[in-house]
């Protein structure tokens, strides 16, 4: 960084930066964390080690101004189709539909859910990482509201709204462990999966 990101060098990394990684906020200091990790990825092939993992992540070769281009396209396509699902409820279901609302905001979680791990195989940042983490867990727990609606809450509403205040508790007290004592990828892992 202190050798390719001030001064003279940075006006040349600037100069030479295309106009849609600057528009997707690549700065210098990401380039350079960028090839410093091929850098790595080559010497620890020279030397007969496997490929090593950054921050809990394989490499990925980026494609214009994405990180993570078979990922964040993935995404995409998956928040397309719940778009698409969301534009064919609204066409088909009457609004009078005892599910309608619980099923359109379900939609609703899983659009922002798909949006969010889209922006973050694009870029990933400390907001975007914690985004798609965060959004993926409140999907999870909604698709269990849902369920209990489905199942129980048309017969009994009570059960249905203290069963969505523990969710309500559960993402809060998850957010908040993994917001401010610690952003553990395996407890947050165990986490979803035993939800």
């Amino acid at each position: 960084e202190e050798r390719n990101c001030s001064g003279g060098a940075l006006r040349h990394f600037r100069s030479r930066q295309p106009i849609y990684m600057s528009l997707a906020g690549w700065t210098c200091q990401d380039d350079c964390k960028y090839e410093c990790m091929w850098v790595t990825v080559g010497l620890y092939l020279k030397e007969g080690h496997k490929v090593p993992q950054f921050h809990g992540k394989w490499p990925f070769s980026r494609f214009l101004f994405f990180q993570e281009p078979a990922s964040a396209m993935a995404s995409f396509l998956n928040g397309l189709a719940s778009l698409m699902m969301l534009y064919r409820y609204y066409t088909s279901v009457p609004a009078s539909s005892p599910m309608y609302p619980t099923c359109v905001a379900f939609a609703w979680v899983s659009l922002n859910a798909w949006f969010w791990s889209t922006v973050f195989h694009t870029k990933d940042t400390d907001l975007t990482e914690k985004m798609d983490y965060f959004c993926a867990s409140t999907v999870i727990l909604h698709s269990i509201y849902l369920c209990c609606v489905r199942t129980v809450g048309l017969q009994h509403p009570a059960v249905v709204s203290a069963f969505r205040a523990l969710l309500l508790l559960m993402l809060t007290a998850h957010v908040s462990y993994l917001s401010l004592v610690r952003f553990d990828y395996g407890y947050n892992l165990a986490a979803n999966v035993a939800i």
